[in-house]
Order: structure tokens, then sequence, then C-alpha cells
């Protein structure tokens, strides 16, 4: 994240300053937000009941000559998932659920690792200690086997607990205690969120930060882990000030943008804490890419992948509230062909910090 002090003449923002008044003419409408966004942490004594709860049934279960087994709301259907504009993905509250069994061929791994994260997870809130995804993974790799398999399994755990993922003590490169943030100022006129670290770093060598603040500037290096999205939510919750995607056009970068503006299937359980269902899209949008005259060479053609990928965010439910985003991803499934933000750089090294971004915020170039 970057912050800066000083930028352009007030006027080179009356179109961003009129955008936001709108913003806040929205949300008195629907009633405002709470000033800290979201829901009430779970304390830690609330954390350990709930472990010992779910680890008292495991005990009663063997008591009785039972197969222990564990129940969690299927987050894997869209089937269970409602869509509110105004929040974004969320679980229906009597979704179907799904059986983890302890005397399933199927399952029985996946039993044994819940059952081990959830004893570092009381471990950890015991003692009052923090432990990275990464460092669980580390604690037995060779059980693991992949830092995906303990990445589903903590989300499983915070959906079986009804525990907000923050409260289970596990951090991340974000600070963990997002919520715990207090006594943030920012006269910041604008938050960008740039998907790729690499982008980010670019446009921080070219100054651009300095050349358009006040400013912030926040990347999830790639698809954002849980604690860039509280942040996001927090700097929106705490602001109201636009904020803004910076993403590839192509389908991988556009869904990032749906994951910060609407939230994902994995984690609609805990919607109102992550989404930011104001965020705009900014760039690169796939009609700038034939307004610019992009040269056909530097665009890259999109892969069977890309394509079912791009069918899938078609149909999503929010994408009937959103028309313009689904007439450019229209203009990319026609031309078959996706951009980098690096394809700017065809018009000179600098373009995207020089003029196509602070065009694009001048005059209201997003959608």
């Amino acid at each position: 994240m970057a912050f800066a002090p000083v930028g352009p003449e007030a006027s080179f923002f009356e179109v961003l300053d009129q955008h936001r008044a709108s913003l806040l003419a929205a949300l008195r409408r629907g009633g405002g937000e709470p000033a800290d966004g979201g829901t009430r942490l779970a304390s830690s004594s609330e954390v350990l009941a709930s472990i010992e709860s779910v680890i008292q049934d495991v005990i009663t279960s063997l008591a009785r000559n039972k197969a222990p087994v564990f129940t969690i709301d299927n987050r894997s259907s869209w089937e269970n998932i409602k869509f509110e504009d105004s929040v974004g993905l969320q679980m229906v509250p009597h979704c179907t659920r799904r059986k983890i069994k302890s005397d399933s061929p199927k399952s029985v791994k996946n039993f044994a690792l819940i059952l081990k994260i959830l004893s570092i997870i009381y471990k950890l809130v015991q003692s009052n200690t923090y432990a990275t995804k990464r460092d669980i993974y580390y604690t037995d790799s060779q059980l693991f086997g992949n830092q995906t398999v303990v990445d589903n399994i903590i989300n499983d755990i915070s959906c079986m607990l009804k525990v907000p993922r923050m409260s289970l003590h596990i951090a991340v490169a974000v600070p963990s205690n997002i919520q715990g943030i207090r006594n943030i100022m920012t006269d910041a006129k604008f938050l960008l969120i740039v998907e790729k670290d690499a982008t980010f770093q670019r446009l921080l060598d070219d100054n651009f930060c300095n050349r358009m603040s006040p400013c912030i500037m926040v990347t999830g290096k790639g698809v954002p882990d849980l604690n860039t999205r509280l942040l996001v939510k927090k700097l929106w919750d705490m602001f109201h000030i636009p904020v803004f995607t910076l993403v590839d056009a192509d389908p991988h970068g556009i869904e990032i943008m749906c994951i910060y503006k609407y939230g994902s299937m994995a984690m609609s359980f805990e919607a109102h804490n992550l989404t930011v269902p104001a965020i705009r899209w900014l760039g690169l949008l796939p009609s700038d890419i034939k307004r610019l005259n992009i040269p056909r060479d530097t665009l890259i053609p999109l892969t069977k992948r890309d394509q079912m990928k791009l069918d899938s965010v078609l149909k999503r439910p929010y994408v009937t509230c959103q028309p313009f985003w689904r007439k450019e991803m229209e203009i990319m499934a026609d031309s078959k062909m996706k951009a980098e933000i690096q394809a700017l750089t065809f018009l000179s090294s600098d373009y995207l910090s020089r003029v196509y971004l602070p065009n694009k915020l001048k005059f209201g170039g997003w959608i």
C-alpha cells in the first residue's frame, strides 16, 4: 500500500468529486453503512467454545460407536448463493450442506486434516499468538500435500464454526487485525486497486502516487487474500472515497475485480465483511484496445480455459446489473483476444502513469 501527500490542482479532481458525491447520495438513500463496516469479530472465548463444541460432538459420536461427521455449508454450488447489489454474493439462510465422514475413504483424510488444523487454531487462540497459512502448511507439508489444501480447510473451518476468519489467529502479509486499525486520516481523492504487483511497482517507479496525490494505492498481487480485501473494505467504510480497479483485459483480471466488488462463492458466508459494491472498473477495458489502436500482435489469443472462465462470469447474477461490464466482456469474447496492462507500453514506456490513468481519472473513464 502507498500513500502520497501532494498532487495536481483541485480542478483536476472535479469529476472524481462528483462521483464521490453520487456514491454518498446512494449510501444515504440506502440507509448508510456501519462506521467500522462488517460484522462483529468473535472473541477468543467464543472461538474456543465453538471448537470445543465441535470436538465434543466427535467424542459423543465415538462414545456411541458412531463414526464422527463434520457438516459444512456447501460453498461450491450457485444454488446456495444469492446476490444483492448492495452487498454482493451471499449464502442463502438455509443452504444445502455437505458431510465430511470419518469412515469414508473419500473424506477420511480431509476429516483428519480438519481435526489437525482445529487443534492448531485452538492453541493459537488460547495462547493469543498468530501463524500464517504458510506456517500451518509447514507444520507437516507431507501430510497436507500443498498450500491449497490448507487454505480450503481454513475456509471450511471458518464456515463450520460460523466465526469470521480473522478471529482464527491466522495471519497473512497484510496485518491480521484490520478491524483494530484506528486513527487513520487521509485526504485521498481515490483508492486504486492494482491487480498485479509488477504493475504496482512500475507505478511507484513512475512516481504515480506523487503525480496523482492525494491517493491510496493497493495491490493484492493477483487474487487477493482475505486481509487485502478487509483493508479495502475498511478504507471504503471509513472514508467513502471512489475505489477503482486496474486489471488486465482478460477473464482472470475481471474475475479478480469481481472478487473485490461482489465477493466469491467460497467466502460468501462473510460477504458483509469483505465486499465493496461501489468499486468501478477503470482499466484496462477491452474497448480501450481498439480506441488506442493497440497493435494486434501485442494481444494474446484467448485460451480454451479463458473462454470457459469468460462464459462463467457472463452467467453470474451480478452481470445483469452491470450492462457496461457485459458489453466489455462481449467485446473480448467477439475478438477472442486478451491484453495485459503492459500492452500500453507500445504507446510509450510511461503511457500508463503519464497519460492513460490521469485521463481516465480526470474525465471519468470508468464503468
